[in-house]
């Protein structure tokens, strides 16, 4: 398939795929963006609720691997769809759920839903982009996450406020429908070769390499401080500062802000300056590094510099996974495992998220907000040694 090479068909793709991503995140971070208010009106502990949330982000990274097989065999648009609705379904379930069990079943399901987004968008994204444009669209792209966490963290407590906590399942999934009929009616899709569709062979040549590994190890403590910060940074506020849920649900929409900001620097800097992508994630690295000891040592004293800090924090772990897990997978383009290798690179993000999700909510709950912030800085200090390690071998493999 001819590459797209006009400005205004690379924006048309950016702005689809942008949106896409977007909503994908408004149904899926929906549940970890209320828990604190969901902790309040249901009266269940944190570490109870959070297994859904943990559930849900362990079959999202396995759906990972799967949805980035599948995307190099089948139609990226048709699993992408497949997924939207899906998850359109959940979150219309999740409301009628009458205990915790329940929800994580639910939630579970949602997660692997969700699988079927990321690794389909870069598949159709490297098939029709030339590569400079692949990294401008990629970026461009994983804003759509970023807004799409602003857009709930800014609604849900107006929604919560008029209708309840399971108003905002409904509302997240309405905006999935109205994004179906967007998707299916804009989308191109692109054509599958008989050797990418050969059922039983699964190509994952260059992904298991020492290299790879390491990088991978990265990639799970970037996931670990991003998704585990994000979730409980409102629940860390209004415990700490004494702050209602309400209010410290919406310091949540300071978060992405940051994370559009990092994620622009980052990319600008690869792209730029530095063009090797473990350069830029160590840099960001080291800089999420400094915010958590910073975060940690003014632990209680001032609201307002604890949630830029955490902003910061996360703003770096974005910056991170937009090196890692998007930049990174085109270069197995040479081996015809563009999808497979986003899937398998991505699902490392989930389960750093996974096991964070809930190991903060039993941490905070035993040992308390200090030392859970003191772990947070030990992560980013390991995570900035690995990609600082792993530039040489990099640059002299790939570059």
């Amino acid at each position: 398939m001819n590459k797209i090479t006009d400005k205004k068909g690379v924006s048309r793709i950016a702005l689809l795929f942008a949106l896409t991503y977007m909503i994908s995140y408004i149904t899926r971070i929906n549940y970890g963006a209320i828990i604190s208010e969901m902790e309040k009106a249901t009266g269940m502990s944190k570490s109870m609720l959070s297994i859904a949330l943990t559930g849900s982000f362990i079959t999202y990274g396995t759906g990972q691997v799967i949805s980035g097989i599948l995307g190099d065999k089948f139609s990226p648009k048709k699993l992408v769809t497949i997924g939207l609705l899906s998850s359109v379904c959940m979150n219309m379930l999740i409301p009628l759920c009458s205990s915790p069990y329940q929800m994580v079943v639910v939630w579970c399901i949602n997660g692997f839903a969700q699988s079927f987004m990321w690794p389909p968008l870069v598949r159709l994204m490297t098939a029709l982009l030339s590569p400079d444009d692949y990294k401008k669209t990629a970026a461009k792209v994983s804003y759509g996450a970023s807004v799409g966490t602003m857009v709930m963290y800014l609604v849900s407590p107006l929604v919560i406020s008029l209708a309840g906590w399971k108003s905002v399942f409904i509302f997240s999934a309405l905006c999935g429908l109205v994004m179906i009929f967007i998707w299916n009616k804009t989308c191109v899709d692109i054509e599958v070769t008989s050797t990418q569709s050969k059922k039983g062979s699964i190509n994952t040549k260059g992904l298991f390499t020492p290299l790879m590994l390491a990088i991978m190890a990265a990639i799970i403590l970037q996931g670990m401080l991003r998704d585990g910060v994000t979730t409980w940074m409102p629940s860390y506020i209004s415990e700490v500062y004494d702050i209602s849920n309400l209010i410290s649900i919406l310091t949540g929409v300071i978060l992405p802000i940051f994370s559009i900001l990092c994620v622009k620097m980052a990319t600008k800097l690869y792209v730029e300056r530095m063009k090797n992508p473990i350069t830029c994630a160590g840099l960001f690295f080291a800089i999420g590094m400094v915010s958590a000891v910073t975060l940690y040592l003014l632990n209680g004293t001032n609201a307002a510099f604890s949630v830029v800090l955490s902003a910061v924090l996360t703003g770096c772990m974005h910056g991170i996974n937009n090196m890692l897990v998007s930049m990174i997978p085109p270069f197995f383009a040479k081996y015809g495992n563009v999808s497979t290798a986003s899937g398998v690179i991505n699902s490392c993000t989930y389960i750093g998220s996974a096991i964070s999700t809930y190991g903060i909510a039993v941490l905070t709950e035993n040992m308390g907000w200090n030392y859970t912030i003191g772990i947070w800085s030990i992560i980013a200090t390991l995570g900035t040694i690995i990609c600082f390690v792993c530039i040489r071998p990099w640059r002299k493999e790939y570059m």
